[in-house]
């Protein structure tokens, strides 16, 4: 492997660093192995060569079993076939094949005896995916997640019509979940990764518009992220089809095709969730349908998931002699899956108080975008006093700090480590989707509870109440609640109370990586510099820095309620929902 070549993120996953530590290496360093090939946005550089330079500063550098493994899979092919070598893979994985490369075969076994044979394949595949990032579509586990727990938890038999590598399926407790797809790769690719996760699965390669073999209602609940844009879906061979039982989808419409396919596969009652482009909630050729699925009832909810879309339709299908709903839930921008979930849940135990009524949606347009229709419902006026009174609830002010002059003498975060007061752990450049809670970056900026999952696993590092969690990227605060996993790009720093202060900890890293936001980056953050206070001048300290941190959380949570405000304030005003000084009383 003399001529391996390895990317600039594969560098900074091996050394477990972020990316920017990459290029500021290469700028920094003028001996720093230049590019071999790729092109000039993504260089490749030489394997052996960044070892040596690794190694001559002192810096871990290793290849894991698990990259040797796909560097081998990677090494047999090119990469038009790379599809098919995975799949046998992971089939050899599955049955023990001998029809595999010896040494491929022998990492393989290497590799699942490490970590599993289940997280062996999603090590392969995850690379898979990163390799083909642009040409290649795979739900992103948290919407996925999402899907599942709208679609219901307690469906039997769940079914993913175009179920690609299985991400859906795999989202789902279902007992029993059924797969099609019309790549034979992404579907053999989805039935091994469920074989290897003891799913009771049943996937087919096959067109589920043309040809999924079924018929009726044969699923609890459906999820669904279908091909987008499909102009040669098979309108006119199904213009007669049974499926279209709220209207012929229009030959430019192929969602609309995939909704009501999911709607005829769903039994009585059962929920479909699926992924939609925004367009389908206004164009008018689909007016039509859209109405038809209101008047019905099937249509139940349309949240537009922030920032960029997609939308996530939820449907019901009507049971027979059922009382259509009066109301339909629109959404968005939503910012996070948990947010989709408490509206949600919210619409579902009081449906007149947060939805739209189907009546005012039924006029030329039929036109569902969340964005248009939620400023101007009947309940804008209640919205904007609800909104008001929790931006007059946030604690705005302040933090009032004194000048001083004084000079404290510092010692390091090395120093500190060395003296047994710190503690420093990092976690795993990459970790394997799975049922237990795990602590992202984006959780540590919001200051919430953990959104990840992940699968317990050799070298996973887990905060405690009182650690402070950190990132290079200029985030830190101390984690409170149950232990943790902690995810990519984040270090646990477990502190001696009696000696250092967690919050004070939090406020000398923030300060110290405050030079990130505009460029720069530092790589070995021992050298942070730690003023020498008495610790029980530090609590003072910590004290001001969680005041600090409490006021950044609500300044941020402000500014969106704040557009929020202003949204339904215009629409209030226009529509006759509001009148001038109303909301102050």
């Amino acid at each position: 492997m003399d001529d391996a070549t390895i990317s600039a993120v594969e560098i900074a996953r091996l050394a477990g660093v972020g990316r920017a530590a990459v290029s500021n290496w290469r700028r920094r360093y003028a001996d720093f192995p230049a590019p071999t090939g790729g092109t000039a946005s993504s260089p490749l550089f030489s394997l052996a060569a960044v070892q040596s330079w690794m190694a001559a500063r002192g810096k871990h550098f290793e290849l894991t079993t698990g990259e040797r493994a796909w560097r081998r899979l990677r090494a047999l092919g090119d990469d038009l076939d790379l599809g098919a070598r995975l799949s046998r893979a992971g089939e050899y994985l599955v049955h023990r094949h001998e029809d595999v490369d010896p040494e491929l075969s022998a990492l393989l076994d290497d590799l699942a005896a490490e970590i599993g044979a289940a997280a062996a394949f999603e090590l392969l595949f995850g690379r898979y995916i990163e390799a083909h990032s642009r040409q290649l579509s795979n739900t992103p586990a948290p919407i996925a997640r999402l899907l599942a727990a709208l679609a219901g938890r307690d469906a039997e038999t769940v079914l993913d019509p175009a179920c690609g590598f299985g991400t859906l399926l795999l989202s789902s407790a279902a007992p029993k979940v059924l797969g099609r797809d019309a790549d034979p790769i992404a579907a053999s690719i989805a039935a091994l990764r469920l074989a290897l996760h003891d799913y009771d699965g049943e996937v087919r390669a096959a067109d589920s518009l043309r040809d999924d073999g079924f018929s009726g209602g044969i699923a609890d609940a459906v999820l669904c992220d279908p091909p987008f844009n499909e102009r040669v879906w098979g309108h006119d061979e199904l213009i007669d089809d049974t499926r279209w039982e709220y209207g012929l989808p229009p030959r430019g419409e192929s969602e609309l095709a995939w909704v009501q396919h999911c709607l005829a596969r769903v039994k009585p009652g059962g929920v479909v969730a699926i992924l939609m482009p925004g367009a389908p909630a206004a164009r008018r050729s689909g007016k039509r349908i859209r109405g038809n699925l209101l008047r019905a009832g099937a249509l139940r909810a349309i949240f537009t998931l922030a920032p960029t879309g997609p939308d996530l339709w939820l449907l019901r299908r009507p049971e027979p002699g059922g009382q259509p709903p009066s109301t339909v839930l629109l959404a968005g921008p939503v910012d996070a899956p948990s947010t989709v979930e408490r509206l949600w849940q919210e619409y579902e135990r009081d449906p007149e108080a947060s939805g739209t009524r189907i009546i005012d949606l039924l006029d030329d347009d039929i036109d569902l975008t969340p964005a248009r229709r939620q400023g101007g419902s009947e309940h804008s006026g209640r919205a904007f006093a609800e909104a008001y009174e929790r931006f007059s609830a946030l604690p705005l002010a302040v933090p009032s700090f004194e000048p001083s002059d004084a000079e404290p003498a510092f010692t390091t975060i090395g120093e500190l480590i060395k003296a047994g007061v710190i503690e420093l752990r990092h976690a795993p450049a990459r970790t394997f989707e799975g049922e237990h809670p795990l602590l992202t970056l984006d959780d540590l900026a919001a200051g919430r509870a953990p959104t990840g999952r992940a699968e317990a696993a050799a070298g996973e590092v887990l905060a405690a109440a009182g650690d402070v969690v950190a990132s290079v990227t200029g985030l830190a605060r101390v984690h409170s609640g149950p232990t943790v996993r902690v995810g990519p790009a984040l270090s646990v720093y477990r502190v001696d109370p009696g000696r250092l202060d967690a919050w004070f900890l939090v406020g000398c890293l923030r300060a110290a990586e405050l030079p990130a936001n505009t460029g720069s980056t530092r790589i070995d953050v021992r050298r942070t510099r730690i003023p020498r206070h008495p610790v029980e001048t530090q609590r003072v300290h910590g004290r001001a820095f969680a005041r600090l941190t409490a006021f950044e959380d609500a300044v941020r949570e402000a500014a969106e309620i704040g557009r929020t405000l202003v949204r339904l304030g215009f629409a209030g005003l226009t529509e006759g929902r509001l009148e001038p000084g109303s909301a102050q009383g």
